[in-house]
């Protein structure tokens, strides 16, 4: 799909609204102010968006670990069973991102769920469904995970993680998190709908959002966008096989590269797997994710540190993270 014109009101509810989205009433009005189009107009395209793959919704995405229980995963597949076997992943609820990389590791899919046990319950059901081995490689060290970047301009480096305050975590959060990682509806009030759904108050479920974005419990309260639809097609997975001692000063001076949009490290898998460090770089071309990549091994931290890319080919599914259980 091609870009969007920098100057058309799309792209700049798309490159303002990432994260930030109005808590107010009335955002998609407050929205629209800013812009100069009226709230209809904003709800319309945002409507029109969403129904052509551009974007997934507007809510939030939740912190990994958190309310809820993730790890990153993947499947080594043959070629002839790729489209059969990432049919069976995608049928997983609590797999919410499931992409075909390039590498003997090439199904790498995101699986979500409640609690441990039932992440657990999860993989194991893909073993067995697939007759596969799931390579499961939890979250250690978060150094950027908000991956909400400008679509025009020059790229900026995105800073580093802030840790979440888990104190302020209530029981009542989940129905409200799982809410917001499906999507808001697209109507005039939105978090007055949500708050009749959850049955609350509307000016409380504003509060309570700001209260879990303050906390980081939200990374992103905003227009969740698929890169991939909107010309960002080159999608690239780093990883890099850093030391224990250095992963940490490595990642730092990695999750502030420009273009680098998520950094963190991962549990290795002797073995299987020893590669503690990972960065996505999104790009328009191959080129571009390349030039990226370039500017990163130039870090003093990473010099001399093998890596190896492995580039998104295809996307088989991505939407919210499942935090709680289905009803």
């Amino acid at each position: 799909m091609t870009m969007l014109s920098p100057h058309c009101p799309d792209t700049r509810l798309l490159d303002e609204f990432q994260r930030d989205l109005p808590l107010l009433p009335r955002p998609f009005a407050a929205m629209g102010e800013r812009i100069g189009i009226d709230e209809n107009q904003v709800i319309a395209r945002l409507t029109r968006l969403r129904d052509q793959g551009r974007i997934t919704r507007v809510g939030a995405t939740c912190r990994p670990n958190t309310a809820g229980a993730s790890t990153l995963a993947a499947l080594a597949i043959p070629t002839a069973r790729i489209d059969e076997v990432a049919a069976l992943v995608g049928a997983e609820p609590g797999v919410n991102h499931s992409y075909l990389r390039e590498d003997e590791w090439n199904l790498w899919f995101v699986a979500t769920a409640p609690t441990p046990d039932d992440l657990a319950a999860t993989l194991a059901r893909i073993e067995a469904a697939t007759g596969l081995q799931v390579l499961s490689l939890p979250l250690v060290r978060p150094f950027n995970i908000d991956l909400g970047f400008r679509l025009n301009g020059p790229r900026q480096a995105l800073g580093l993680d802030r840790p979440a305050d888990l104190s302020v975590l209530r029981d009542d959060d989940r129905p409200l998190l799982q809410a917001l990682s499906s999507g808001l509806e697209l109507v005039p009030r939105p978090y007055a709908a949500l708050a009749r759904q959850l049955g609350r108050d509307e000016s409380e479920v504003i509060a309570r959002i700001g209260v879990l974005a303050r906390a980081r419990i939200l990374t992103r309260v905003g227009v969740i966008v698929r890169h991939r639809a909107l010309g960002w097609a080159a999608n690239a997975m780093v990883v890099w096989r850093v030391a224990d001692p250095s992963v940490e000063s490595a990642g730092r001076a990695l999750a502030q590269v420009p273009g680098v949009t998520l950094c963190y490290q991962r549990r290795i898998v002797p073995g299987l797997w020893d590669w503690p460090l990972f960065c996505m770089i999104h790009g328009r071309s191959r080129a571009e994710a390349l030039a990226v990549l370039d500017r990163a091994r130039d870090l003093p931290d990473l010099a001399e540190v093998q890596h190896k890319i492995l580039f998104s080919t295809r996307c088989f599914k991505q939407r919210g993270a499942l935090i709680e259980a289905a009803a």
